[in-house]
């Protein structure tokens, strides 16, 4: 059970600090070609930095602590399907659900406060996923073993994860 709680742990620290090290805004800074009239700018657009921050240090606490709950419970799934232990195992199951409803939950109230508005949009499709899979009997249910949780996390992460990657470097 140890091997399978800490293959979530770790499996979902470093997905997480992976995952947000993109830049969904990249800028250019390239020349006007030759003739090319450069247009000024009418008005500065907002600058949304301070709130983007600490919007997604929010978004990294609950990525880290609230996730981790949920790969407890697919830990304890795991290791309750390997003892036999059906009831249990169930009982896990569901709490681990509840576990990623909650961070469905999380990630979305959390966005709902960020002035950039392509930073709500974007936690709203991460919520959205994350809720997707809570509700997703088949993709907890094809998780029978430490080897099986490997193999379907890491792309879950990715999925779950790359709304808001580029906004929270």
């Amino acid at each position: 059970m140890r091997r399978a709680l800490l293959a979530v742990a770790l499996g979902g620290i470093v997905l997480t600090g992976a995952g947000c090290g993109s830049d969904a805004h990249p800028t250019v800074n390239a020349a006007p070609s030759a003739g090319a009239s450069v247009a000024e700018p009418t008005s500065a657009a907002p600058d949304f930095s301070a709130n983007t921050e600490l919007v997604c240090g929010n978004l990294e606490k609950i990525f880290n602590d609230d996730l981790a709950g949920f790969g407890t419970q697919l830990g304890k799934m795991i290791a309750y399907r390997e003892a036999g232990q059906t009831t249990e195992a169930d009982k896990a199951k569901k709490a681990a659900q509840d576990e990623l409803k909650g961070v469905a939950d999380k990630v979305r109230k959390e966005t709902a406060a960020a002035q950039d508005p392509e930073l709500r949009a974007a936690g709203q499709q991460s919520a959205d996923k994350f809720r997707k899979s809570a509700n997703d009997a088949t993709f907890i249910n094809q998780i029978k073993s430490t080897k099986d949780l490997d193999r379907n996390m890491q792309g879950q992460m990715t999925e779950w994860l790359t709304p808001v990657a580029g906004f929270c470097a």
